[in-house]
């Protein structure tokens, strides 16, 4: 069995069985980031044989909060499946979900596929049906979030599940940087964050996941849901808590926990 094939196994495992690993790097030092992906394609392959379809991709720790927040420097992705699709409240048993956090996000549904390399932000702008607020539910197999680059990649960027509001807003009619979201708890101001967190730029965003998906012969599909990272700090998630988003121009979303 490959590195990738036991690796994957046990997230797989994890994953159906609710559970935490201990962090695999501090088992297997020498894994590297490339070792990660080959883990994470075989863990999505696990789901996809269990009957899990895929309809898009995620990117992930793009934020200078979220990369404090968790020790991670540099970006991922993952991959969006059917199950992960939530509407309505979010049940955290039925869903499988361990230690959940909340994060709020532009979304990306696309017209046309995307294939890098050499994918820029006026081609995702493009390509781009139209945009909506999301809630990522970011959850981790990792043992208390002690994850490294190398645990969140193998672990699918650490995504659990996702809610989509209902609005939908042509990209081309925004200034991507500069939308400003705000976000309640429980009916409190929690945080604030703006467009330009995630790179910069959400589009680039984008066009660094299909050229970096290229390079592992991943094309961003026609019709998939791409989230382009969180604009504001994870938030801790538990039964009972209520969260809501405003993308200014845009939409709201709501994620609640039961």
């Amino acid at each position: 069995m490959s590195i990738a094939e036991r690796y994957g196994a046990e997230l797989f495992g994890a994953l159906r069985g609710c559970r935490t690993v201990p962090p695999l790097i501090a088992r297997d030092p020498a894994l590297t980031v490339d070792d990660a992906y080959a883990i994470s394609l075989d863990f999505l392959a696990r789901r996809t044989r269990d009957g899990e379809r895929v309809i898009g991709k995620k990117i992930g720790v793009t934020s200078k909060a979220v990369q404090d927040m968790l020790g991670v420097h540099q970006p991922d992705f993952g991959f969006l499946t059917d199950r992960m699709w939530i509407e309505g409240d979010i049940d955290i048993a039925a869903t499988g979900l361990i230690q959940p956090r909340a994060e709020a996000e532009i979304a990306f549904i696309l017209r046309d596929a995307l294939k890098g390399p050499g994918v820029t932000a006026a081609d995702v702008m493009a390509a781009t049906e139209s945009i909506a607020p999301c809630f990522e539910i970011v959850d981790s197999r990792i043992d208390d979030w002690k994850i490294g680059i190398v645990d969140t990649v193998a672990d699918n960027a650490s995504c659990g599940v996702f809610v989509l509001g209902e609005a939908r807003a042509d990209p081309r009619a925004h200034d991507l940087p500069g939308l400003r979201v705000t976000v309640t708890k429980n009916g409190a101001p929690l945080s604030e964050g703006y467009g330009h967190a995630v790179q910069g730029d959400p589009a680039a965003a984008v066009a660094w996941l299909a050229n970096t998906l290229g390079r592992y012969g991943v094309t961003l599909e026609a019709g998939d849901v791409i989230l382009s990272g969180s604009l504001v700090p994870l938030a801790p998630a538990a039964v009972g808590d209520r969260f809501e988003m405003m993308l200014e121009g845009v939409g709201g979303c709501a994620a609640r926990f039961v």
